[in-house]
C-alpha cells in the first residue's frame, strides 16, 4: 500500500452526541489537538482522514473518504461530516489549517466522486 499525506492540520476531533446534543471529544477524556492528515493511496485513488493525538500518539480518527460524503465547513475553523452512525467535526488550530484541510478534503472528494468503479 502506497500512501502519502495530502494534508496536515492540527484540530481537535470531536463528535455530535445526540443525548446530550453537544459536541464532545471522539474519545472521553481526549480533549486537546491532533496532527490530522488526509493520506492518498496511489494505488487504489483512495482517500482516509487519520488523526494522532499529540500529546499521546495515540489514533483518534481513521476515517475512510467515500463517495457522497457531505463535508460541511460550518465556521472559518470548525468543519464536519457525517456517515449513517456518526456526525465527525474538526475544530482547527487556525484558519489557515482549516483552509489547508478543506482544499485537500475537496479535492479527495472530487476524485472520489468522479470514481466509476467500486471498491
Amino acid at each position: 500500500m502506497v500512501e502519502q499525506s495530502i494534508c496536515q492540520a492540527r484540530a481537535s476531533v470531536m463528535v455530535y452526541d445526540d443525548t446530550s446534543k453537544k459536541w464532545v471529544p471522539i474519545k472521553p477524556g481526549q480533549q486537546g489537538f491532533s496532527r490530522i492528515n488526509i493520506y492518498h493511496n496511489t494505488s487504489s485513488n483512495t482517500f482516509r482522514v487519520v488523526g494522532v493525538k499529540l500529546q499521546d500518539q495515540q489514533v483518534v480518527i481513521n476515517y475512510s473518504i467515500v463517495k457522497g460524503l457531505k463535508y460541511n465547513q460550518a465556521t472559518p475553523t470548525f468543519h464536519q461530516w457525517r456517515d449513517a452512525r456518526q456526525v465527525y467535526g474538526l475544530n482547527f488550530a487556525s484558519k489557515e489549517e482549516a483552509t489547508t484541510f478543506s482544499n485537500a478534503m475537496l479535492f479527495a472528494l472530487n476524485v472520489e466522486n468522479r470514481h466509476t468503479c467500486t471498491h
